[in-house]
């Protein structure tokens, strides 16, 4: 079951990437590994918090 539409997976990507990169280059801090949990919402299509509040930004399902 998917909750997380198209563009909204996008921006999760460029932004979960972008956090990641802090830890090897930038201000090189651990919390930039916060970014895995936006990256892998945007690889599995699902978002748990999306499930707690009702919001799904899908047209499928």
């Amino acid at each position: 079951m998917q909750n997380v539409g198209g563009v909204d997976r996008a921006l999760r990507a460029v932004v979960g990437l972008i956090l990641i990169a802090l830890v090897f280059v930038g201000p090189q801090t651990p919390w930039g590994w916060v970014g895995l949990v936006p990256l892998l919402t945007a690889i599995i299509g699902f978002c748990p918090a999306y499930t707690i509040f009702g919001i799904k930004t899908c047209k499928i399902n």
